[in-house]
Order: C-alpha cells, then sequence, then structure tokens
C-alpha cells in the first residue's frame, strides 16, 4: 500500500481508503450487518487501509455508529475522517433534500438542510465525536457547501476545533475553487473531496489543478461508479427497494450493457498486472495527477480486501495512454451519472 500526505497537516494515509456510505444503508437498500460491517472495517485496516471516511449523513449517524465500534482498539492505525454540514434536527441553512429511513424521497419524513454555521459545527462535532468514541477526529471535512453561512464564519470555526485539538487537519467536499481560496484566508485547507471515477471527470477542469497548485490532497468518492467500474453488477442485477441505483440512467440494462463493453476492453490491461477491473479503476483514478487518495466502500470483508490491493499497482504510461483511449471511445455512449 502506498501512502500520501493530506495536505500540509503531517498526516499520512492510504491512497487507496475505505469510504463507509454503503454500510449506512441509507440510499444502498439496507444496511450491513453489523459483523460484516466490521469485519470489513477490520480487514480494511489489516490490509493497509489506514484512511476511514464517513459521514452522520450515512444512516444519520448509524455509519458513524459502526466505525466506532470497529476501531476500538485499533485507533492509532487509522486516520479518521468525517464530516459537518447536513444536518436534519432543525430547519436551518439552506434545504437540501427530504428523506425517508431508506433513500432521498420528496414525501420523506426528514428534511435535510445544508448549514455551517458556527453552532451547527460545534453542535455536530461533539455527536460524531460521542458516536465514533474518539477524543480526535484525523480529517474534518465540510460535507456540502451552505451559501447562507459565509464561509469566513465556517473556517473561523473550524480552526478553534484545531485549536482545542478536536481536529488535526481540515478539508472540504463538493467545493469550488473560489470556496476554497475562501476557506484559504482564514487558515490552511488540507484536502478536497469530490466526485471523481473514469465516467465522472469533472474535476479534472479546476478541482484537480487547485490541489495539485496549492498542495493539498484530493480525495476521488464513489471512484467505483456505485459499483459499476467493478465489473461485477451485469444487466440482469436488481437492486433492493431505498437503492438510489435503481432510478439511474447508467444503471438500465441498456446503461450497464455499454460499462460493460468498456471494462471488456480494460481486461487486458488488468491481466497484464494480475489485477481485476475494480483494482484497475481504483489505481486509475491515484494515477492522475493531483489525485492522492480514492475512497472505495466495501461491505463485506472481501471487498475491503480486493480494494487494498490497488493500493500497490503501478501503472506504465503506454497503459494510462491505452485506458484513455477506450475512455473517450466508449463515453459518448454512457449516460451521465443524473
Amino acid at each position: 500500500m502506498k501512502y500520501k500526505p493530506l495536505g500540509k497537516s503531517g498526516i499520512e494515509a492510504s491512497v487507496v481508503s475505505l469510504g463507509t456510505w454503503a454500510v449506512g444503508g441509507w440510499m444502498w437498500g439496507g444496511t450491513s450487518s453489523e459483523n460484516d460491517a466490521v469485519r470489513a472495517i477490520h480487514a480494511a485496516i489489516d490490509n493497509g487501509i489506514s484512511m476511514i471516511d464517513t459521514a452522520p449523513v450515512y444512516g444519520m449517524g448509524y455509519a458513524e455508529e459502526l466505525v466506532g465500534k470497529a476501531i476500538r482498539g485499533k485507533r492509532d492505525k487509522v486516520v479518521l475522517a468525517t464530516k459537518c454540514g447536513l444536518i436534519w434536527h432543525l430547519e436551518k441553512g439552506v434545504h437540501f433534500f427530504n428523506t425517508d429511513e431508506k433513500c432521498v424521497s420528496e414525501s420523506g419524513n426528514k428534511k435535510v438542510y445544508r448549514c455551517l454555521s458556527p453552532e451547527i459545527i460545534r453542535y455536530e462535532i461533539e455527536n460524531s465525536l460521542n458516536r465514533l468514541k474518539v477524543n480526535t477526529i484525523d480529517l474534518y471535512q465540510t460535507h456540502w457547501q451552505d451559501s447562507s453561512t459565509p464561509i469566513e464564519d465556517t473556517m473561523a470555526e473550524l480552526m478553534k476545533l484545531k485549536e482545542e485539538g478536536k481536529i488535526r487537519a481540515v478539508g472540504v467536499c463538493n467545493a469550488t475553487s473560489t470556496e476554497m481560496d475562501e476557506y484559504m484566508k482564514k487558515g490552511e485547507l488540507d484536502s478536497d473531496q469530490e466526485l471523481y471515477n473514469i465516467l465522472d471527470r469533472d474535476a479534472d477542469k479546476a478541482n484537480l489543478p487547485y490541489c495539485r497548485n496549492n498542495k493539498m490532497a484530493f480525495l476521488s468518492y464513489s471512484t467505483l461508479a456505485l459499483g459499476l467500474l467493478s465489473g461485477k453488477i451485469d444487466s440482469q442485477r436488481k437492486f433492493n427497494e431505498g437503492d438510489m441505483r435503481n432510478n439511474l440512467p447508467r444503471f438500465t440494462e441498456e446503461g450497464r450493457r455499454k460499462i460493460r463493453a468498456m471494462l471488456d476492453d480494460f481486461e487486458q490491461i488488468a491481466d497484464g498486472h494480475n489485477i481485476n477491473v475494480a483494482q484497475l479503476a481504483l489505481a486509475w483514478a491515484f494515477h492522475q495527477p493531483g489525485c492522492t487518495h480514492v475512497l472505495a466502500g466495501a461491505r463485506k470483508k472481501e471487498h475491503a480486501v480486493e480494494n487494498a490491493k490497488a493500493g500497490n499497482v503501478v501503472l506504465r504510461q503506454d497503459e494510462l495512454k491505452e485506458m484513455k483511449r477506450i475512455i473517450e471511445k466508449h463515453s459518448s455512449g454512457i449516460a451521465p451519472r443524473k
């Protein structure tokens, strides 16, 4: 496993990191069993994955609680990352979406707001520390940006948390370069987490260059495109009720067949490294200029072990060039994410 710095924080984390949205169950068709989730987290740690990324909204606190249970006795082996800024306990900030216990829904009984006011950040950090059963969070990230709160106020509060020892590094998610500039005026910004994978490459335009130029870490989320790039979702796969993939154009039978055709073209490169296409997709991402860490979910032990092995892959320039050709060949026929 390779390890890279989280910006200028002095923290190093595994290039392949564990995302825990799926283990929370919300929007993924139900939760994992607690035992499966804990075993997956343990397997990730045992196979060199040091960074575990979670968030309060993943299962409305459930994912954080699971992570807290799993890292008990292993805290010194973990770079713990979580987030703030999505709340459902009161109506404050900017309304984002409604949800029920399963998935985003207009008729859902919970209203989720984007809010990064100082008092909300203070409320969220204490709740996350309690659910995770830790004293310090290594990387604390603003989950989505809140237009109702001045960024200088948000960052001032984050800097207070850092001075108090409650957090060690500050990151953003789903942010623009202009917003990151505003954060930087009030303190050190260590990372940016964005949607990025073989199919979704908008970050190439601004965010990746920004992170390179400012010596920040870049964390890709949905690096396997909600599982589509794993090579394990065939055109006949059925998803549980509440699984967001039921309603996404890429997950129609036709959409899955088109992506399978692209993955088939990748097989020769994967075979040359004795890896599968999922591991190749993860390696492709952290070989892109500026991309330092890739997040991949795992609901079972074997998935975590498989993902970790991608952290050793070294792709040659001719292989990256061939992958680019294959991506361009197939990209015009693949539906956008939403």
